[in-house]
């Protein structure tokens, strides 16, 4: 079959297209810098011998990756960050610190209006004292502050297949009250499909939560966390590590929800990200 000069010159173009799609991709870094709520900033620190440390104005620790010529703080922006002006402060070798603002641009979630019987939305009593134990626990759980992982690039895997909603940031508003925004994404799939670990990382609580159900925290390091709930199984225990790619959960339906799902929130500096930034 012979081919047209046409089709010549779009198999060439198609070529050439190849390449520099897979250079483009080698040169993208994770997580994505995107400065709105629930983003991650990618500040430079400049060049340094040693690996610097930097915190947030709260003076909670942030995840620092790069190598001598250029390091990097990569801070979580909380859901709740107010658009404008935020900083972050980076220790100086010679001691003493330096503050590096940022700029946070609004961003609007979607809202959703939901009327339901009062007592769906309104914990009795016992409910929410466990509310309360179970939540006082997992402060302690998302302080945890590691080694940071030894690669910069933080890329993560899909941790189960399935259509993954867009419902991260969703706020949900029952009744006219307003509930905190959705903090992670949900992949529909059906229980008992294996969950498995987007990147290495260091089991550091495993429960069955009242809202979440079972659940399992890894520790990535670093202060990057990555949660994983609803889950019908969890096959790993505190302390054990997994290696990207690993089965170590199963998908259910356990906790409040209204079917089998994965929840999968990744976490930063204490702050819930959108998990596809990482991806």
């Amino acid at each position: 079959m012979h081919l047209n000069r046409r089709d010549a010159l779009l198999g060439a173009l198609g070529s050439m297209a190849l390449p520099a799609a897979r250079a483009a991709e080698e040169e993208a870094v994770w997580p994505r810098d995107l400065h709105v709520p629930g983003g991650v900033a990618r500040l430079s620190l400049g060049p340094a011998a040693r690996r610097p440390q930097a915190r947030t104005v709260e003076d909670v620790p942030l995840l620092v990756v790069g190598d001598v010529i250029e390091w990097h703080a990569l801070v979580g922006i909380p859901l709740g960050a107010p658009p404008g002006e935020a900083r972050i402060r980076a220790l100086r070798e010679e001691g003493g610190t330096r503050e590096l603002p940022y700029v946070v641009a609004p961003k609007r979630y979607r809202e959703q209006q939901l009327k339901v019987a009062p007592g769906q939305v309104d914990l009795s009593a016992e409910d929410m004292a466990r509310y309360e134990r179970e939540r006082a626990h997992l402060q302690g759980v998302m302080a945890t502050f590691s080694e940071p992982p030894p690669e910069g690039d933080l890329r993560m895997q899909v941790p189960v297949p399935g259509r993954r909603s867009s419902s991260f940031g969703l706020r949900r508003v029952f009744n006219g009250e307003k509930r905190n925004p959705h903090s992670g994404m949900d992949i529909a799939a059906a229980t008992g499909t294996p969950v498995k670990a987007p990147m290495a990382g260091r089991v550091i609580d495993t429960g069955d939560y009242f809202f979440n159900g079972g659940t399992v925290w890894l520790d990535h390091g670093g202060g990057l966390l990555t949660m994983y709930c609803h889950l019908s199984a969890m096959d790993v225990k505190a302390g054990e590590v997994v290696k990207a790619g690993e089965r170590f959960c199963a998908v259910g339906a356990t906790g409040r929800v209204t079917g089998p799902h994965l929840h999968w929130s990744v976490m930063l500096n204490r702050a819930m990200v959108d998990p596809g930034l990482f991806l």
